[in-house]
């Protein structure tokens, strides 16, 4: 049998006008602006109103090449709930260049569970990360313009600590030298780009609360040091200002809709393994203000996107969930297993039961580190076996959590019917949510600690030479009871992305901290994690092209 590609689903699909979107999700029509007929800018605003929604986080097992589809049952699950009668609202992160034209192609859901129009949204949408791109540029180049112009804060140069941006896949920027070719052109130093996801421009966007609070993280971001060591601010170079006047549009949540007309704040989009992976606390307050359900997600495994959603935007935002999904495939579970990545349609009940243990310790923490109900959606292939499905589920049992068939990709809303009853029952139990760590416990390092032996399951965090030094620094500053933001590989419990499964007793090599002081973290980077990923030997964006009438093909 031929299956459609994502791309060619979403094409073959008329969606409704953006209006008749912003009226089913109770938006007043002075409240939002139109981007042509499909999209729209939401008045960030509406996120004051009363928070009525029960809130749902979606996240899933450390991710594999087998796929897990997170973001595709998010929004299947957001259409189950509207077919079983509840006013459903989904919030999701935008899609970055990087990944569309790099290795993963499009990110706007998958199968019969996107949202649209998916070309827009995994393109340029409305522009909010051009302008998160210049907003970090400019303040680039206004640091860079006060050196020349005789640096009257004294900065070192040798102290800076800003990275320029670009949303695209780029390793040959990943460290450069700029400023060359005489005095006229710039003052030479080493200097280095990020990737657009990974600026704390964007960290700020998404966890401010408002305009006013926005100019103020923008304010506070520390782009180096003075020779004396005294922290330079985006202030005290007088950027704030400007800055938001290029964000001011990008900060209103943007509004679409799923293949089945379910209203989507889509609104932005760090990565989860090298920034807090969420999409805009204005986006989620929104959904929870306009709907009964508000349906968001985080980034890859649950011990970086929803560790992050759970400790850093939720503890910012005064947000505790009612329900947490944990996405799993047997597919991927075997790979975790040890199987040979070209047999997974087989049976393999070996493999899977080796595997298992990955998803059990994701669905402990969500129920012993963060006291949350918790239902795991088995997101079905049709080589899934009855002997594999029963072992996932009789495993899962053993542990007092349902496991829920969801056949999204093929069916859509329909195929999260079983799904969306588990979720409206698990959100009338009490919740007691807790953190993984309280603010006041010890300093950086203890925090770290605390993450890796509660959350991930490992034994204890390693310092590279300097990095104490750093963090003594950064907590002489008053940054030592901040949450913390762990950038580290995706693929593993560990730093390690070899080491699948649950791993145990291993350590967590810290090689570099930083503060973020307008997104309000301290950031700790970990093994070979780099903030500029590189395309792969076949790009995605090889595979992408448009024809005569302007029609898209290969998005996926």
């Amino acid at each position: 049998m031929k299956y459609l590609s994502d791309i060619e689903i979403a094409q073959a699909h008329t969606p409704r006008p953006i209006a008749e979107i912003a009226a089913t999700a109770g938006i007043p029509v002075d409240c939002y602006e139109s981007y042509g007929r499909y999209k729209a800018k939401v008045d960030r605003r509406l996120a004051e109103g009363e928070s009525k929604a029960k809130l749902i986080l979606v996240t899933a097992i450390n991710p594999t090449s087998a796929g897990e589809g997170k973001t595709t049952t998010t929004i299947g699950l957001a259409d189950g709930l509207r077919r079983i009668g509840k006013k459903s609202i989904v919030a999701l992160r935008e899609p970055s260049l990087g990944p569309v034209f790099g290795i993963k192609g499009g990110a706007a859901g998958g199968g019969y569970a996107q949202v649209v129009p998916m070309e827009d949204i995994n393109l340029h949408f409305t522009g909010d990360f051009h302008a998160i791109g210049a907003a970090a540029n400019l303040l680039a180049a206004m640091l860079d313009n006060h050196i020349f112009q005789g640096n009257e804060l004294n900065i070192n140069p040798e102290s800076i600590t800003w990275p320029r941006c670009v949303d695209m896949n780029d390793r040959q920027l990943r460290f450069i030298s700029d400023g060359q070719g005489g005095c006229k052109n710039g003052v030479p130093r080493q200097d280095s780009f990020c990737i657009t996801v990974a600026s704390e421009v964007m960290a700020v966007l998404c966890l401010a609360s408002s305009l006013t609070d926005l100019k103020a993280r923008l304010g506070r971001i520390i782009v180096g040091y003075t020779h004396e060591g005294k922290p330079v601010c985006a202030h005290d170079l007088k950027a704030e200002g400007a800055m938001t006047a290029l964000l001011k549009e990008a900060l209103n949540p943007n509004l679409v809709q799923t293949l089945e007309g379910t209203p989507a704040l889509v609104h932005g989009g760090p990565f989860a393994n090298i920034a807090h992976g969420c999409n805009s606390i204005l986006a989620t307050r929104t959904a929870m203000a306009l709907g009964e359900y508000a349906v968001t997600e985080a980034g890859f495994g649950a011990d970086l996107g929803a560790e992050k959603f759970l400790d850093i935007k939720c503890r910012m935002a005064g947000l505790a969930p009612n329900a947490v999904v944990v996405v799993a495939t047997v597919r991927a579970l075997k790979l975790h297993g040890g199987a040979n990545k070209t047999q997974l349609a087989v049976e393999d009940l070996e493999a899977l039961r080796k595997g298992l243990p990955n998803l059990l310790r994701h669905v402990r923490n969500m129920k012993e580190v963060y006291h949350l109900p918790c239902v795991v959606a088995i997101n079905r292939f049709p080589t899934d076996t009855e002997a594999e499905l029963d072992t996932l589920a009789r495993a899962l049992a053993e542990i007092g959590v349902e496991a829920v068939l969801s056949e999204v990709w093929a069916k859509g809303g329909e195929g999260a019917l079983a799904l969306a009853e588990a979720v409206v029952a698990l959100c009338e139990q009490p919740v007691r949510f807790t953190h993984a760590y309280r603010l006041d416990e010890g300093g950086i390092a203890d925090k770290l600690r605390a993450l890796v032996q509660r959350v991930y399951g490992g034994k204890d965090i390693e310092l590279a030479p300097g990095v104490a030094e750093d963090i003594a620094k950064l907590e002489a500053m008053g940054y030592g009871n901040v949450p913390v933001c762990v950038a580290k590989t995706q693929y593993s419990f560990s730093d390690d992305a070899s080491l699948l499964g649950a791993p145990e007793g291993f350590t967590v090599h810290v090689r570099k901290v930083c503060v973020s002081a307008g997104a309000g973290f301290v950031v700790a980077y970990t093994g070979n994690i780099l903030t500029m990923p590189g395309l792969p030997k076949d790009p995605a964006a090889c595979h992408i092209d448009v024809d005569a009438t302007g029609k898209i093909s290969g998005l996926f």
